[in-house]
């Protein structure tokens, strides 16, 4: 009787024990659940978090700005670094003239950079394609575009800004007016999003950059009898008859086909897309009649 009474003991502890595990794993399992529920939570606040803060505009724009300056200072000093070593001629240069040379170095950069963005975002992506049906391409904007506007402002700014404190020697009149009517509509179709097909076609124009440092370049370094001063000639006309002649046409057949888009914009739109791209092309033509000039008068000395 008494080892049946042990035996029914030890079977009701055992179960005891059993229940007592069952009930550990499920609160365990319960726990687990909890836990996975509360890391998903903050995950998900996590990605509103960077959708309303790190990706809003004010965000993009102000980094990307912000970003562009500090880039510009970087590639200065690094022009600076590696010019000074790898160049020979340019510890003879003048203290304006090793200025310039760096500050051209941070002009071909941004021209590489943007030429290839603008070139993408309003030819190669689906972003301002007349097949997409996402409303009017004038209005259309995104994260990138905002942000590569961005970032060529800040460019805009520091290279006004150097243009101003060394006036006139990295740039007279013309180029002030340059800067200035490409920040209002640079700055305009960032803030807004509205145009910035339009200011993506006059940015690829920059394009002809790198080709003028280069002659420039050639000539400090005393290469101007060169054949790659000539070559760099040539190169400069044709660059600059696509980039900044041909274009300019097409911009404004873009926006005589699409004027049932350009007429619902604002009066402040209208008037920058009338008269900032009008301007450019006025100066573009009488920059390309000095650099044909300047090629013939090249071929004369050659011959």
């Amino acid at each position: 009787m008494q080892g049946e009474i042990k035996y029914g003991q030890k079977s009701k502890y055992v179960y005891t024990e059993y229940k007592l595990f069952r009930g550990e794993r499920k609160s365990s399992i319960i726990s687990s659940a909890t836990a996975l529920m509360e890391i998903s939570g903050y995950q998900t606040h996590a990605e509103l978090l960077l959708r309303n803060y790190m990706l809003s505009d004010s965000f993009v724009i102000y980094s990307s700005v912000i970003g562009g300056i500090f880039a510009c200072k970087l590639v200065y000093d690094l022009s600076q670094i590696f010019t000074s070593i790898y160049f020979k001629c340019y510890a003879k240069l003048s203290k304006s003239q090793q200025v310039e040379w760096n500050n051209r170095s941070i002009s071909t950069v941004h021209a590489i950079l943007v030429t290839t963005m603008s070139l993408y975002l309003a030819f190669w992506s689906d972003l301002f394609s007349d097949n997409q049906l996402s409303g009017p391409v004038i209005m259309r904007s995104s994260t990138l575009s905002t942000f590569v506007l961005g970032v060529s402002m800040g460019y805009f700014l520091t290279d006004l800004a150097m243009i101003l404190w060394f006036y006139p020697s990295l740039g007279g009149l013309e180029y002030l007016v340059h800067h200035l009517l490409s920040m209002v509509a640079v700055t305009y179709a960032m803030l807004t999003g509205k145009g910035q097909l339009y200011v993506f076609m006059v940015l690829v124009s920059e394009a002809t950059t790198p080709g003028i440092n280069l002659r420039w370049y050639l000539d400090v370094a005393g290469m101007k009898k060169s054949k790659a001063y000539l070559v760099n000639g040539f190169m400069m006309v044709f660059a600059w008859l696509v980039a900044r002649i041909l274009l300019f046409i097409y911009l404004f057949h873009h926006v005589y086909i699409h004027y049932d888009q350009v007429k619902h914009l604002p009066s402040f739109a209208i008037f920058l897309l009338s008269v900032v791209p009008l301007i450019l092309t006025v100066m573009n033509l009488v920059w390309f009649w000095k650099i044909v000039k300047g090629l013939k008068k090249t071929l004369v000395k050659r011959q």
